[in-house]
């Protein structure tokens, strides 16, 4: 996929407008599969259908910060949250209506995707709070380094900013709903996986990086033989 999108000539612009996108789709995907638990691997402790895709939002959140700054990351970040909240309005409006004649799914439509509002404000706040600071570490960390050691901030800034958005999240999500067995399970699995996962993930995430900054570089040569024409 990074070889076919490497193809493709994108601005700066769309570029970012993409990257924009992936973690608004990221976010509302994940909130929506949060509204499952499942047994993680017949232990008996649970573990939340969106922690499955959340780590990417991380990754993304470290490519836009690397790329364009930290102050364009927070602008990333806002609009995601925006877009949720549209999402979640959207969704609770069309549960609040009275069902259709012959439709029998209403109690189904409101245990999947209806409003939860311990969820949504979880997620939420851990977001918003969470990306922040991965991407304030990140730039912190890139300073010190002097901008080498991509992976020294990649994975740095994860570990603070996945513990902020997992304590969160999961304390406002479920605490007092499950066990607190199950629920010190949740936080840890879910904190453990969100860092195997990217630090997994970081070849990608470091080609990724790569690829915009190639991307960028083209569109500053274009620029450049077009203003000499």
């Amino acid at each position: 996929m990074l070889y076919l999108v490497s193809k493709l000539k994108i601005s700066q612009s769309q570029l970012f407008a993409i990257l924009t996108a992936l973690t608004a789709t990221v976010l509302i995907v994940s909130n929506l599969a949060s509204t499952k638990m499942f047994d993680f691997f017949s232990t008996g402790l649970v573990w939340d259908g969106g922690a499955i895709l959340f780590p990417i939002s991380y990754i993304l959140g470290d490519i836009i910060t690397e790329i364009f700054g930290f102050e364009r990351a927070k602008k990333v970040i806002w609009t995601a949250f925006a877009m949720n909240l549209i999402a979640v309005l959207a969704l609770f409006i069309v549960q609040i209506l009275p069902p259709g004649p012959g439709w029998e799914n209403q109690i189904a439509y409101e245990t999947i995707i209806g409003f939860m509002p311990r969820i949504v404000a979880g997620s939420l706040i851990a977001f918003v709070s969470g990306q922040i600071l991965n991407s304030y570490v990140f730039v912190k960390i890139k300073k010190i380094t002097k901008g080498k050691h991509f992976w020294q901030r990649a994975i740095g800034s994860s570990l603070v900013g996945d513990l902020v958005d997992t304590v969160i999240f999961t304390t406002i999500a479920f605490i007092g709903t499950i066990s607190t067995f199950q629920f010190v399970g949740l936080l840890l699995i879910a904190y453990i996986s969100k860092i195997v996962g990217e630090t997994l993930l970081l070849p990608v995430t470091y080609g990724a990086v790569k690829l915009c900054e190639k991307l960028m570089i083209s569109e500053k040569v274009m620029e450049n033989e077009s203003e000499s024409v």
